[in-house]
């Protein structure tokens, strides 16, 4: 957990940088939705229209159809750079399946720990696991940060699953797929050169939601591996708490229920949480996509949870998450840092 005295750094820092971000792009509020008349309250001081635009990414950053575009490029030139993934598959259909990016083996880093046959076991493994408001992104458009987890000696390994559009509303179905992905990568990890006591979770937006149900996952009873089988977890711009989700118009295409929201609000169940998390969100972002991670890096502190809690100054929801690129970006370094791999 990070020393109190870094984060009164951090968070005086937080005030000053956020001010002159604010001044530089003529206010924050320039990014906001526009003033309307209020409404009754919904949500904390939120009315309905509030919350929506609140759980609506748009509403906030203006340049997000730019991002997504961006970001599928920057995933194509991986392949073109370092040939097609290796296709490892959890289930029968086609969606089923996780893209692995391997390290070069004279990149890969010398590890000390053994497999039972005597040979090295290999280098770690990032996994990342796509946002997209539950509804959009493939693992094809979402190999943008590879090159920088390849470059610093670790596989990455990209998660596709069913959308949430797919499944007609159930939680649950993309839940499942992003657990047997995870339980997928480690079996097989040795198949490619990856150790699989050195598997580190990422994931951004509903991506970061969903990494943070796999925190809360029973590896042992569901998956026959071991409960810390997850080392560590770098989430970027997550939900954690489902009921303000469930309130706001993602209700109109997703199912929730009272056992899905409660099943599926990973601050509801810190106790079975066993690796070292890092939570990370822009300033631009939206009010309830702040909150979320800040309420949720104050529930770990308070349960005694090693958490690491970082603001990223001048960001809004999607550029934020393409820093998983950039090895000195935020999300990039925060990763790299998590699986103790430097980054110069």
């Amino acid at each position: 957990m990070e020393d109190e005295r870094n984060g009164d750094r951090m968070s005086r820092r937080t005030v000053i940088g956020a001010a002159a971000a604010s001044l530089a792009a003529g206010g924050a509020s320039a990014q906001a939705p526009q003033p309307h008349v209020k409404g009754p309250r919904v949500w904390l001081d939120f009315d309905q229209q509030e919350l929506d635009d609140a759980y609506d990414q748009s509403k906030y950053a203006p340049n997000r159809d730019q991002m997504n575009r961006r970001r599928a490029s920057i995933s194509v030139e991986v392949r073109a750079r370092f040939g097609a993934p290796r296709r490892i598959a959890y289930g029968p259909a086609p969606i089923e399946g996780v893209d692995v990016y391997v390290v070069p083996k004279s990149d890969a880093p010398k590890s000390d720990a053994q497999r039972p046959d005597g040979q090295n076991a290999g280098a770690p493994i990032a996994i990342f696991v796509h946002g997209g408001a539950w509804r959009n992104g493939t693992a094809a458009s979402s190999a943008y940060g590879a090159e920088t987890f390849m470059r610093a000696g670790a596989h990455f390994a990209v998660l596709d699953f069913v959308n949430v559009t797919e499944t007609g509303g159930d939680l649950m179905a993309m839940i499942s797929g992003v657990r047997r992905g995870i339980a997928a990568v480690a079996w097989n990890a040795a198949s490619f050169g990856g150790d699989p006591n050195r598997i580190y979770l990422t994931g951004h937006s509903s991506g970061a939601h969903l990494g943070g149900c796999a925190l809360i996952t029973d590896w042992e009873k569901d998956h026959g591996l071991p409960k810390n089988v997850i080392k560590g977890a770098t989430l970027c711009s997550g939900m954690y708490d489902l009921k303000p989700a469930r309130l706001s118009a993602r209700s109109n295409y997703v199912k929730f229920t009272d056992a899905v929201e409660d099943a599926l609000s990973t601050q509801r169940h810190l106790d079975r949480i066993v690796c070292p998390v890092t939570v990370l969100h822009g300033t631009l972002e939206t009010p309830e996509f702040q909150r979320q991670t800040r309420d949720f890096a104050a529930a770990l502190k308070a349960a005694g949870k090693p958490v690491r809690f970082i603001i990223a100054e001048g960001y809004n929801h999607f550029e934020i998450g393409e820093t998983l690129n950039n090895p000195y970006g935020p999300f990039g370094r925060a990763a790299l840092e998590m699986m103790r791999l430097g980054v110069g």
